[in-house]
């Protein structure tokens, strides 16, 4: 009896051999480090590819260049984020009431901007971080609000989710003195007069 093995189709990605996923996790890890330990500034594909004991070539096959390893960095956060509001526990997750849900919801993702927001700086203008994320984020957001206020939740969601932004939270931080928790005071004015 012959062994039947699944071919590959068409415009699938293919399958991820093992070693090639444990390539990729140590780099993530490794470089991860990096920019806990400060390191920012040697976070080279290079430079990474040494702390990690793997090639040159694996690195910037993987990722292509810099940007590309610290969309790789945010984007491992963010698949995290995206489980907990989609499948977590209340009142991020499902259970609260709509208006705890995009409190919490509010709150966890200018926490998680601010916990990397020196990449999210190094990527560039906002403009530039309007992915796959950014929709994600939109579409859960306008649900919730739709929840609470059914007329404009969409263009509310994108007024909401604008301003958290690694940029102007910076400036509100750094230019302005403003601590987390007043930026996030100032997102439950707003939030509690979209209720009312």
């Amino acid at each position: 009896m012959c062994e039947r093995r699944s071919l590959p189709i068409i415009g699938q990605p293919q399958p991820e051999r093992a070693d090639a996923a444990r390539n990729r996790q140590k780099i993530i890890e490794v470089a991860a480090k990096m920019v806990a330990d400060g390191c920012l500034g040697r976070l080279s594909l290079d430079e990474v590819a040494r702390e990690a004991c793997v090639g040159v070539g694996t690195v910037y096959r993987r990722f292509g260049d810099r940007a590309g390893l610290v969309l790789a960095l945010i984007d491992d956060r963010e698949r995290r984020f995206q489980e907990d509001f989609l499948r977590g526990p209340p009142p991020i997750g499902p259970g609260a009431p709509p208006a705890e849900r995009i409190r919490a919801f509010l709150h966890a993702l200018i926490d998680r901007v601010v916990a990397q927001m020196d990449l999210f700086l190094l990527l560039g203008p906002p403009t530039a971080q309007l992915s796959g994320a950014y929709r994600a984020h939109h579409t859960h957001l306008a649900g919730l609000l739709a929840q609470v206020r059914p007329e404009g939740a969409s263009f509310l969601a994108d007024a909401l989710l604008a301003p958290i932004n690694a940029h102007l939270l910076q400036y509100q931080r750094d230019q302005r003195g403003m601590s987390i928790e007043e930026i996030k005071a100032g997102f439950d004015a707003l939030t509690q007069a979209i209720r009312t």
